[in-house]
């Protein structure tokens, strides 16, 4: 398989801890364990100790899954039976609880989010420098809104993220990196080149034994390259963006979990046009540590920085020491969030029912007082 060179790994290796072998079923399942390296419509490739193998998925779990994402997912930690089928297929019994989930709100009007992968440490968000004069095309490689967007999922999921500028060989202008900086709060950001090979060993440096990072971005960012360099070997395909406009093409058509040769596991993962979030509890972090910052000065504990009496926020940006577009940012990003969360929760339908009809009682109380 192109994910496993030479000797199979170690299930150390492979990211299995304390966190994981606390979760087994029993003290013996430790020696069927395995980890979800692809994902086929109806088959999986999982990687252990023993190397790679083929699986499916047993009919017990898959009709006990009240959703899609109780399946198994590239990243997973599974259980095995093997020798239990007539075409020597392993057999996935049961999933072992995820540490961390990144994905994304499913495309229409569903209530289940799209799993991009599962127990993920750090995700690299990878973007592209360009040699375009044309700044609309510039915006494409690197636009902030969107990194900050990709920074709010990733946060919310448990990981880490860390930005990638790619292709910093095409151009000597980085103004976009002190743009990425201000919107990274304790990330680190990276700069790269798939050719030249600049900031590869930077990159490394995030991917330690038995830690797991995945490759997101738009198409055309160059990640296919990236993981080829990691890797070093040819395994991903690497498509040529367009002349004109920079757009690229879909290489990456599936996700898929690579062992890197010094250690570490590497998802790429197809390039996506549009983020949408995903609402779950867990993590509240959402990378606007600046502007919750300052509204914990704010006069009023309640403050939708809307103009209120005593905003520091609203004072940080007339001061110039906050960008508005980014207060923007974030409260696009918190109504979206809002909105996902009532699709799931009664309680907070509810809270935004109570919440609408008190401002509708507040709004006829001051017309009654403006025309009395």
């Amino acid at each position: 398989m192109s994910f496993l060179e030479n000797i199979p790994p170690t299930l150390s290796e492979l990211g299995f801890d304390t966190f994981f072998s606390s979760r087994l079923s029993s003290p013996d399942a430790i020696d069927r364990v395995a980890r979800v390296a692809v994902e086929h419509r109806s088959r999986y490739v999982v990687v252990s100790p023993r190397g790679a193998e083929d699986a499916v998925l047993a009919g017990r779990l898959r009709h006990e899954a009240h959703q899609s994402t109780d399946l198994p997912r590239v990243g997973d930690w599974v259980e095995l039976v093997r020798g239990h089928t007539l075409d020597g297929l392993a057999v996935i019994e049961s999933v072992l609880p995820r540490r961390t989930l990144f994905a994304r709100r499913a495309a229409g009007e569903s209530k289940e989010p799209q799993v991009i992968a599962a127990n993920v440490d750090v995700v690299l968000i990878v973007s592209s420098m360009s040699a375009s004069d044309d700044a609309r095309v510039q915006r494409r490689g690197i636009n902030v809104r969107r990194l900050e967007r990709y920074s709010t999922a990733v946060r919310r999921s448990g990981a880490l993220p860390v930005f990638v500028i790619n292709k910093c060989d095409l151009s000597s202008e980085h103004e976009a990196l002190d743009e990425i900086r201000e919107i990274a709060e304790d990330a680190r950001v990276i700069m790269t080149s798939a050719v030249s090979g600049a900031g590869l060993d930077e990159l490394r440096a995030e991917i330690g034994t038995g830690r797991t990072v995945a490759l997101v971005g738009s198409s055309g960012v160059g990640k296919s390259a990236l993981t080829n360099r990691l890797l070093g070997r040819e395994v991903e395909l690497v498509g040529a963006v367009r002349g004109d406009d920079e757009r690229g093409r879909h290489t990456t058509t599936h996700r898929e979990l690579f062992v890197l040769p010094g250690g570490g596991l590497l998802i790429d993962t197809p390039g996506m046009r549009e983020l949408g979030l995903w609402w779950e509890s867990g993590s509240d972090e959402t990378g606007f540590e600046d502007i919750e910052r300052l509204g914990r000065e704010c006069r009023f504990r309640d403050c939708r920085h809307a103009g209120e009496p005593g905003c520091a926020v609203v004072d940080a940006i007339e001061r110039g020491e906050l960008d508005e577009e980014r207060l923007s940012s974030q409260q696009k990003l918190e109504r979206e969030l809002a909105f996902e969360r009532r699709k799931v929760d009664p309680l907070a339908r509810s809270r935004a029912q109570r919440e609408l009809k008190r401002r509708a009682r507040d709004y006829r109380r001051r017309d009654k007082l403006r025309q009395s």
